[in-house]
């Protein structure tokens, strides 16, 4: 069954863009993992550091594979680093499926 695997990140205002570029870097890596379906970036229109990404995956076992063979890349370590908080993941169904 597909899943969604949200990610929110909060990014402080001085590496707000270098947070974005890295986010969108671990995405377009995203693309070439077995699973991956789609996803889109979503900004906050009053906070441009605070970011979630809406994913979807063909099952959680390829979310979750990719989160651990991304884990130590270096797009991930670089946005590890510019957070103001850990990020957070939720995985969530479409309600009725």
């Amino acid at each position: 069954m597909p899943i969604y695997a949200i990610w929110e990140s909060r990014f402080p205002g001085p590496r707000a863009a270098a947070g974005r570029a890295a986010t969108e870097a671990i995405w377009r890596d995203m693309t070439s993992f077995e699973g991956y379906l789609t996803h889109e970036l979503l900004v906050d229109i009053d906070d441009p550091g605070h970011l979630l990404v809406v994913s979807r995956w063909a099952s959680r076992e390829h979310a979750d594979k990719s989160l651990r063979l991304y884990a130590e890349h270096p797009n991930a370590r670089a946005v590890n680093n510019l957070v103001a908080e850990p990020r957070r993941r939720i995985l969530a169904a479409a309600a009725g499926g």
